[in-house]
């Protein structure tokens, strides 16, 4: 899942970008508020979550959260601001911000805002995810199949997290790469392909078909076991 940080003090945004990959988010960073509207222009949909600052060089966040809301933006935004006033957090709210800290502030804390903030519609108290016969633990980020528990490193479960909420979906490694990685297209690296290895070794189990498919050309897909088929890849 990609997290874009809108950030000018450079510390501060180097330190969320390292602790948000070191979770297994993707990042993207933008200094400035026309630097953001141009990141949340061309990435669009690839963009999962905004970590907002307020007081930036160029524009005001608050000013930057309603131009999204005004595009119809509809991803979550949580500001993280100096600004500590009652009026400000209010403004910030109703301006169409999804939570509001204020600095400094617990990374810890922020993670499980992040967590909340991302989980689905309906599942707002929910800390498990369930796609085909695999649990995903959103808080332990373990993973259960068919009741063996699995565990993951960071970037497995990311992973194994987007094709969980995108069953059935084809996924191309380009996609992979800008939610799962740091960085977008990269026709010369073969790390979503690895990476997806590893991950079928761990959810495989004799006797039990293949979860994520091939699809030549295209990229992977997770499939429920009744459409997977054999246990041989496809």
């Amino acid at each position: 899942m990609t997290i874009l940080v809108v950030e000018d003090d450079e510390r501060i945004a180097s330190f969320l970008a390292k602790g948000l990959r070191a979770e297994g988010y993707a990042t993207s960073i933008a200094r400035h508020g026309e630097e953001a509207l141009a990141l949340t222009s061309v990435l669009g949909d690839d963009i999962d979550l905004i970590l907002l600052d307020l007081g930036l060089p160029d524009l005001d966040g608050v000013a930057l959260l309603r131009t999204w809301r005004d595009r119809h933006l509809a991803v979550p935004v949580i500001i993280l601001s100096a600004r500590d006033r009652v009026e400000a957090k209010v403004a910030g709210l109703d301006a169409g911000a999804t939570d509001y800290m204020t600095k400094p502030f617990s990374f810890d804390e922020l993670l499980a805002r992040i967590r909340a903030a991302l989980r689905p519609a309906g599942q707002l108290g929910l800390t498990l995810l369930e796609a085909a016969d695999v649990r995903l633990d959103l808080l332990s980020k373990v993973a259960w199949r068919q009741g063996r528990r699995i565990d993951l490193a960071p970037r497995e479960w990311a992973l194994l997290e987007l094709f969980m909420r995108h069953p059935t979906q084809v996924l191309s490694r380009p996609q992979i790469l800008n939610r799962v990685w740091e960085y977008g297209s990269d026709p010369g690296t073969n790390i979503v392909d690895v990476y997806v290895g590893y991950l079928r070794r761990k959810l495989n189990r004799p006797g039990l078909p293949q979860l994520i498919q091939t699809v030549r050309g295209a990229g992977y897909r997770l499939l429920p076991p009744t459409l997977a088929g054999g246990p041989h890849d496809g």
